[in-house]
């Protein structure tokens, strides 16, 4: 299960740009064709994020879809896998997005002195 290094890796990222506040929020955009699978990444955030000021944050996945043009016609074509045909029945593909792993937005909890 990679979604463990995978996590692991975005929870000290967000602890680093947290600066020792406590974390409310994280989103992640995780493309449909990145082979990472959100329902595994969300079960390893709660276990990486035990003893770091994102224990206890809401994670949110927001999933992108696949998306690819042709490189006969120019058309944009949705995928749900990293390959396919266009409607003009070339297989030449260029892949838009769909591969992305972004740490979206972060949600800091506010101090107030």
């Amino acid at each position: 299960m990679h979604e463990l290094g995978i996590t692991q890796n975005i929870v000290a990222i967000v602890s680093e740009h947290a600066e020792d506040k406590k974390v409310q929020r994280v989103l992640l955009e995780i493309g449909k064709l990145s082979a990472i699978i959100p329902d595994a990444v969300r079960f390893c955030f709660d276990i990486c994020s035990k003893g770091t000021v994102l224990e206890g944050a809401i994670l949110e996945i927001r999933e992108i879809t696949g998306l690819a043009r042709c490189r006969q016609c120019g058309a944009e074509i949705a995928l749900e896998k990293p390959f396919g045909s266009c409607g003009c029945g070339s297989l030449q593909l260029d892949l838009i997005a769909g591969e992305e792993l972004k740490i979206k937005e972060i949600e800091i909890e506010e101090v107030c002195v």
